[in-house]
């Protein structure tokens, strides 16, 4: 018995290896490309939260890795679409980390979404967003492009302020209930992302 659980593993190993390949993935993505950015700190900690959940394998996707100029623009180096083509495609399921610019996403994360299509389509997203009034307005406009491109994305939204979740504005310090608030968001995202899975598959 010893050798057969050598060479086979027992049910136990396989049942949590099989649990291990069938997690979705889910990509953190960093919306802003901007010089002074602090997208980078709230990626690394809603993936921090994320993976204490071991319910899905996290990876942080910064657009700034990837070169990609402006939709369309002539003469634009855009080498960087195939490499984000392929780790959009990698993933089953989002969580968008959105600022406010005027209102709005950022321009970089717009052209980004742009870049593609059936790579979002049919996947689940959530959205943690920052800004003045927890970047609210920003996601507003970010579920609209999502519903376009086929993403499922969830009710619950994590809002940040930069006036009470980071100090000076640019050191992030979220309070102790936004924790809950992402928690509360993948509880939504993953079930999503598991029964959207299906439809791909």
């Amino acid at each position: 018995m010893g050798l057969l659980n050598k060479l086979f593993g027992t049910q136990g190993q396989q049942q949590e290896e099989e649990k291990t390949m069938t997690k979705s993935n889910i990509g953190i993505i960093l919306g802003s490309t901007r010089e002074g950015r602090v997208s980078p700190q709230v990626g690394a900690w809603v993936k921090e939260l994320a993976d204490k959940r071991g319910d899905a394998n996290y990876t942080i996707i910064d657009i700034a890795e990837y070169k990609l100029p402006l939709l369309g623009e002539a003469g634009g180096d855009a080498s960087g679409a195939a490499a984000w083509s392929e780790i959009i495609s990698k993933q089953d399921g989002f969580v968008f980390i959105v600022q406010e610019y005027n209102h709005s996403i950022t321009g970089a994360l717009k052209n980004a979404l742009d870049y593609l299509r059936e790579e979002w389509n049919n996947k689940a997203a959530g959205i943690v967003s920052y800004g003045s009034v927890g970047g609210a307005r920003a996601t507003e406009h970010l579920r609209g492009i999502l519903s376009e491109l086929l993403v499922a994305h969830v009710r619950v939204h994590p809002a940040l302020s930069l006036f009470t979740d980071f100090e000076n504005g640019t050191d992030f310090k979220p309070a102790a209930v936004q924790a809950d608030s992402v928690n509360q968001m993948l509880d939504q995202v993953i079930p999503w992302t598991t029964a959207l899975n299906t439809i791909r598959k």
